[in-house]
C-alpha cells in the first residue's frame, strides 16, 4: 500500500462495464507527513474518500482483490481515509 492525497477526480462515461458506478479519484503518493512526492495517478475510490483527503491505495493485482474489484481491470484502489499517522513514535498526521 502506498500513502496517497486526493488531488482531483476523474469522469469517464464510457469505461468497462465492471466498474461502471465507481468514482475514480486523482491521488499523488505522499512522504509519512503528507508531502507529495509522486507523479498523479488514477485510482477507483472504495471508500467515499474525497479531495484533499489523504489515503492508502492498493495496486496491480492487490487492487483487484476487494469484493468490489474482483476480477475488474483496474490497477489501483483507494482501501482506506487515514485518520493519524505514528512515526517512529511521533505523530506525523491527524486528521481535522
Amino acid at each position: 500500500m502506498l500513502i496517497a492525497r486526493v488531488v482531483g477526480t476523474a469522469v469517464s462515461t464510457i469505461k468497462d462495464e465492471k466498474i461502471k458506478g465507481r468514482k475514480l479519484l486523482i491521488v499523488k503518493q505522499t512522504d509519512p507527513a503528507g508531502k507529495l512526492i509522486g507523479k498523479p495517478f488514477v485510482a477507483v475510490d472504495l471508500v467515499d474518500a474525497g479531495e484533499g483527503e489523504l489515503v492508502l491505495t492498493g495496486h496491480g493485482s492487490s487492487a483487484r482483490q476487494t469484493d468490489l474489484t474482483k476480477d475488474c481491470p483496474v490497477d489501483a484502489v483507494v482501501v482506506a481515509v487515514v485518520d493519524t499517522l505514528d512515526v517512529d513514535g511521533e505523530n506525523v498526521f491527524r486528521k481535522e
